[in-house]
């Protein structure tokens, strides 16, 4: 695809200053959803466009109204940003790794680590889903590739849901885990953050936090908030069984083999 909407690629890609793209290039148009709890439909539609005007969008559009409790009006809403961001100073936090593909992975393991690396994985605190966790765990993996249960270069322990943090802790331990994976989704109240901390702190108080590769995934997790609360690495959506895989090994290389 060489053109978007009349604008070349080329062109678009050396633009620095950008804004959201809805219909034409740069016309700023994003979509959002939000509840407004008010008296009634009118003050709630009138609310919902003064809060808007105040964020700064321009040209705003109500597309859907919903009153799903009495006096609670959710909204999805098209509007125009009036603001841009300047590319050049935007630094992303990632994961450092080469992508690499299952076989690569293998080849990796057997060349230079030359052992299975025990991984074991669990959704902590009272967060029951699993969703996030078995599609880099599972076999059947996602987004066509093949979950780490499917490498030959990995043992993996799935522990599944609501595992606490000091019961994943000592599993690890008997184990003799290389790697800690873990999948937090309930975010309310920031459940996932007290609950990655806990598990941390645990690490810590039982000298094995530098023994183990510590890693983090979730919809609201990314590298920046993950090496705050002290893991090495933090996923967010769109990972895929090879990213994680590629991160653990090229890691693990480097933490504990070629030092």
């Amino acid at each position: 695809m060489s053109e978007v909407k009349g604008v070349d690629i080329k062109e678009l890609l050396n633009n620095r200053y950008i804004r959201p793209y809805g219909d034409t290039f740069n016309d700023g148009i994003i979509q959002l959803s939000f509840t407004i709890p008010a008296k009634d439909k009118y003050i709630a539609i009138e609310a919902a466009k003064v809060l808007l005007s105040k964020m700064g969008f321009k040209d705003i559009k109500i597309a859907i109204i919903e009153e799903p409790l009495e006096y609670f009006y959710f909204f999805v809403v098209y509007a125009a940003t009036t603001y841009d961001v300047d590319l050049d100073n935007i630094k992303p936090v990632i994961p450092e790794y080469e992508k690499m593909s299952k076989d690569e992975v293998e080849d990796f393991v057997n060349k230079y680590i030359k052992k299975k690396l025990v991984i074991v994985g669990a959704t902590i605190g009272t967060d029951s889903h699993t969703v996030g966790l078995d599609s880099i765990l599972n076999i059947k993996g996602f987004k066509g590739e093949k979950g780490l249960e499917a490498y030959k270069a990995f043992k993996v322990y799935n522990l599944g849901s609501q595992v606490m943090p000091a019961t994943l802790v000592e599993k690890a331990k008997e184990l003799n885990a290389d790697v800690i994976l873990v999948s937090q989704t309930i975010t309310q109240k920031n459940m996932h953050i007290r609950n990655l901390t806990e598990l941390v702190d645990i690490l810590e108080a039982e000298g094995i936090r530098d023994k183990v590769i510590v890693i983090c995934g979730g919809s609201r997790i990314d590298h920046r908030l993950a090496k705050e609360l002290g893991y090495d690495a933090g996923f967010g959506p769109g990972t895929t069984p090879s990213d994680v895989a590629s991160f653990i090994v090229q890691f693990y290389h480097k933490k504990f083999i070629n030092k």
